[in-house]
């Protein structure tokens, strides 16, 4: 009934007044993950600038040894935000492999007109000061890439390249997050 509206709605006003008084005091027990400021020891961000980035291990001259040079330098960025590591404390070293596979194919040329590029990753960190090895994870990154015809052999290698970097970033996005919970958390 129309006249009995107005009195639900008064009172949901206490009920909403209670949810906003402990919401204002729960506020205060949470901490961004990526905040700069902390109550106590340092920030996350502080933290992973100071993870040193081993180089990654692939064979020299092949299209792995660029790929590896762009997820480091995409690491680096993501950890340290571009600045240079002073004295770190955990090392990050990882062993990459490269995938590429063909999604679709034309069924008149028996050629790809679709394929999809593949980067896995194991990676360990390791406290320094220890030596022990205080997280290992495994991630992995597919991408797949247009070949807009087969006359354009550049347009392919391009495409090709530019999904391998997306994958990277990927990678290194999936790396530093799982960093950043074992800062947080210590597990």
């Amino acid at each position: 009934m129309w006249w009995l509206e107005p009195h639900t709605k008064v009172c949901q006003i206490p009920r909403l007044a209670l949810v906003l008084a402990l919401s204002g005091l729960v506020a205060g027990c949470f901490q961004p993950l990526y905040g700069a400021r902390t109550l106590e020891g340092a920030s996350v961000a502080d933290q992973l600038k100071l993870v040193d980035v081993a180089h990654i291990n692939v064979p020299n001259g092949t299209p792995d040894a660029s790929l590896a040079s762009e997820l480091r330098n995409v690491l680096i960025f993501e950890l340290a935000g571009g600045a240079a590591t002073r004295a770190p404390t955990h090392r990050l070293t990882i062993q990459m492999s490269t995938v590429r596979q063909q999604v679709i194919v034309d069924i008149t040329t028996s050629r790809p007109d679709v394929e999809q590029a593949g980067v896995n990753a194991d990676y360990s960190l390791l406290e320094i000061g220890s030596g022990k090895v205080v997280v290992t994870g495994r991630t992995f990154s597919r991408v797949s890439y247009d070949i807009p015809g087969q006359e354009q052999r550049l347009a392919r290698a391009r495409g090709r390249r530019d999904a391998e970097h997306r994958a990277a970033k990927v990678i290194a996005e999936n790396i530093r997050a799982r960093l950043a919970s074992y800062f947080i958390a210590g597990t």
